[in-house]
């Protein structure tokens, strides 16, 4: 089955409504404040006593960035001052020393992430020191199959430091772009040359790196047609294996940095449909597979092998590789997804700083999964990874008879059918390509947190905590 899209401008101005991400069901707003430590540590121990404990995967969160982005919404501090890492890995340590004596030794780490914020914020040496650690306290995998990767700022990338990371254990990396419109680029102040973008590839592919990824945004102030295509011009010549197409979500009450941001700048509805479009027709054109979602990879990506073999997955992290493995996630807003709960750190650095004072492990929410939540997180999952729903073998699964347990979902499907973006059947639900870009608006068909989907002529753009309800068109 072909997995590229159709675009439909047309329908996807209708669709084009908040909905959530779903890395996650759930998903995050739902996450209650009795949850704590003692029932972390409850699933923790539970994960352990399996009968085949699952890998493990683990996400550390970096939130400090040198200067910052205009358009970003993501949990971060702004310093220049190097100490502010020092002191950051210290407090991480003292996480680490409590979470890790919870897992049994014997589970291996098949995927890390370190995300951001800036991660390379960190030294090369801080970073070692904290590899070091992790290495220390879980089992980290040596085996070819590894996901270790980490997010990048370019323009803070010095010589030898991809090589330090390659040496480190790192295997993947993904890099900030967004545009390379320099008057893009200074509207949101982020000024980025091409050539010290494709100059930090480049020292990837020498080091050995399995992958590049790069991370591309539309909707952005004066941004264009002409430019945004001369930008993916550039980065289809360089050919990373993987690209990311995030649409912008201004929310200037909610985030401050946004305010400098002046809306009359902003791309109208359509023109960031027509952004949208440029991005998907021609990484089409050059050969990148879409994965799902806004993600894009070559064929002989991971990603694009796993999404073949019904092997993709989506969590916090993104679409991944490793579905059978427990998350555990480290720093100040990091959530971990261990057995059939969720659970998420304090997200500000003082509080979760305090927590560790105490010798606490800094949890400030979460929660336990009831049948009807893993259930239809089953059916989502499936949606968003595969882009269709086995209707018989979730019946098989879950023990119900789809058609009389979804009732009320399968009305909502249906004008979404009639609308050509899903087709279903007694066996089948699946997306078509005319709905493969409007994933998340046919998973909202099954979320019983939600109220049903709608179309929208030109809805306003909404973001917030991970998998908030946001733009239909923005991950």
């Amino acid at each position: 089955m072909s997995t590229q899209p159709v675009f439909d401008i047309g329908v996807l101005c209708r669709y084009d409504s908040p909905g959530p991400r779903y890395t996650s069901y759930p998903t995050a707003p739902q996450f209650r404040e009795d949850f704590g430590e003692e029932q972390l540590r409850r699933w923790a121990w539970r994960s352990n006593v399996q009968v085949s404990p699952r890998p493990i995967s683990l996400y550390v969160h970096v939130p400090y960035c040198f200067s910052p982005c205009f358009y970003c919404g993501c949990n971060r501090t702004i310093s220049r001052d190097p100490a502010r890492g020092e002191h950051y890995v210290e407090r991480l340590l003292q996480e680490l020393r409590l979470v890790a004596p919870l897992f049994d030794t014997r589970r291996e780490v098949m995927q890390l992430h370190l995300g951001g914020g800036t991660p390379n914020f960190l030294s090369p040496t801080q970073l070692s020191r904290l590899l070091a650690a992790l290495a220390d306290g879980f089992r980290l995998s040596g085996v070819a199959e590894r996901d270790f990767s980490i997010e990048l700022d370019p323009r803070h990338i010095q010589d030898g430091d991809v090589a330090t990371l390659a040496q480190l254990g790192f295997n993947r990396v993904s890099l900030g772009v967004q545009d390379f419109d320099t008057r893009v680029q200074q509207a949101i102040n982020r000024v980025q040359s091409v050539a010290e973008t494709l100059a930090v590839i480049e020292a990837c592919r020498r080091a050995g790196l399995r992958s590049v990824n790069l991370d591309l945004i539309y909707g952005l102030p004066l941004q264009t047609p002409a430019g945004f295509a001369h930008t993916l011009d550039t980065v289809v010549g360089a050919r990373p294996e993987r690209v990311a197409v995030y649409g912008y979500a201004h929310l200037p009450a909610l985030f401050k940095a946004q305010r400098q941001i002046a809306s009359a700048d902003l791309p109208g509805a359509e023109e960031r449909l027509t952004l949208l479009q440029l991005a998907v027709e021609r990484l089409g054109a050059a050969g990148y597979r879409h994965i799902g979602m806004d993600h894009f990879a070559l064929p002989e990506d991971d990603l694009a092998r796993a999404q073949e073999d019904s092997r993709l997955h989506r969590n916090f992290m993104g679409y991944t590789t490793h579905a059978g493995c427990d998350l555990i996630g480290l720093g100040p807003s990091a959530i971990s997804h261990i057995g059939s709960s969720f659970s998420q750190n304090q997200r500000e650095i003082s509080r979760w700083q305090a927590a560790l004072a105490q010798n606490r492990l800094p949890v400030a929410r979460g929660l336990e999964l009831g049948t009807d939540d893993l259930l239809r997180a089953d059916a989502i999952q499936q949606l968003m990874c595969r882009g269709e729903i086995d209707i018989e073998g979730i019946e098989r699964r879950h023990g119900i008879d789809f058609g009389v347990y979804f009732a009320a979902a399968l009305q909502r499907l249906r004008p979404l059918v009639e609308d050509g973006l899903a087709t279903a059947s007694r066996t089948l639900i699946r997306a078509t390509p005319r709905g493969r870009l409007l994933l998340r608006v046919i998973a909202m068909c099954f979320d019983r947190y939600l109220p049903a989907p709608a179309p929208a002529a030109a809805a306003a753009d909404r973001a917030g905590a991970p998998d908030a309800t946001q733009p239909a068109l923005r991950c």
